[in-house]
């Protein structure tokens, strides 16, 4: 166990330094801007090219990953609309769901299964933010724009999504990267050494920013992670993320596969691992964007970022065991 933590430890702790460093005040909270676009537009983007690049097309496409985790993210919404439902109207549920159904992948999750486990379990992870990306978040922004259904319809509320999706630079990288994949094509030197330097920064920067955006400051009328509406939602949501969200994935993994799903022991498991990640700090991002209360998902990132250590660690040592 002491060499998993020796592992997950240093990621952890850099998101720790980037709430330190926001909170005293040595990073300036109008610099996380500035920060979060260098992940989002180029440092990122740079390393899920690398990644798509350099993984074979038939982990790319793996259609058994897409569908275990297609099927899972869709009892994750529907569990998570159910929950928050009753007592919020769909924009507030939306993002509490997305909470709930998205992982931190690309940030955090990437880097640490190549560390942990090598190159193979990169592949299954890709499938996974390509299916979130597409689905999990245009399902979860169209369920949000419900509440105006009857004045701009239905059909704008799926439309806002898909634009959303397709102006995310990550969504273009991955595809550029199986692009190259698939006809074997090899970047010059230079350019490569250069998308190299970017994507080494991913990791790093992108660990320390999580932590500064999880320091902006609370509105004081919402301050209280068990004030949320008849107390303890944030944390009902967070046993959502950390302990259902994988199990789920565990238990539909294995049903699928005595079904004959050709699912391998490595995808499998790189996929509940996904899901055992924190929530992906873009649904605080979104739900401010979309007019949802952005405090209240922040705090459920910042929980189950804190908590997903020793619960992440837990579920690679037994992996490891």
């Amino acid at each position: 166990m002491l060499s998993i933590l020796g592992v997950t430890f240093p990621f952890f702790a850099l998101v720790f330094a980037g709430y330190v460093a926001a909170k005293r005040g040595w990073l300036p909270l109008n610099a996380i801007p500035g920060l979060n676009s260098f992940v989002l537009y180029f440092a990122l983007p740079s390393m899920l090219f690398r990644f798509g690049a350099n993984t074979p097309m038939a982990q790319l496409l793996d259609g058994s990953v897409a569908l275990l985790y297609t099927i899972s993210a869709t009892v994750m919404v529907l569990l998570g609309m159910w929950t928050l439902r009753k007592h919020h109207n769909w924009n507030e549920s939306a993002f509490g769901t997305m909470a709930v159904a998205f992982p931190n992948t690309g940030y955090m999750g990437l880097p640490l299964l190549l560390n942990l486990f090598g190159p193979a379990a990169v592949g299954p992870a890709i499938v996974t933010i390509v299916v979130d990306l597409f689905f999990t978040s245009s399902l979860c922004i169209a369920l949000s724009r419900l509440d105006q259904a009857q004045t701009h319809g239905a059909r704008t509320a799926l439309v806002q999504a898909l634009q959303s999706v397709i102006r995310i630079p990550l969504t273009w990288a991955i595809g550029l990267g199986a692009l190259v994949s698939a006809n074997a094509w090899v970047l010059p030197e230079m350019l490569s050494q250069t998308v190299g330097l970017m994507a080494g920064a991913a990791a790093p920067v992108a660990l320390f920013t999580i932590g500064a955006l999880l320091a902006r400051p609370v509105p004081a009328a919402v301050k209280g992670w068990w004030q949320w509406q008849r107390g303890g939602v944030d944390a009902l949501l967070v046993c959502l993320k950390l302990v259902v969200h994988p199990v789920w994935v565990w238990a539909l993994g294995w049903g699928l596969i005595q079904l004959g799903l050709p699912l391998t022991p490595t995808a499998w498991m790189a996929v509940v691992l996904v899901a055992a990640l924190p929530s992906a700090s873009n649904s605080a991002l979104l739900a401010e964007r979309f007019g949802a209360d952005s405090a209240r998902i922040t705090r459920v990132i910042l929980l189950s970022t804190a908590l997903a250590f020793p619960s992440f660690s837990a579920w690679v040592a037994w992996y490891k065991a």
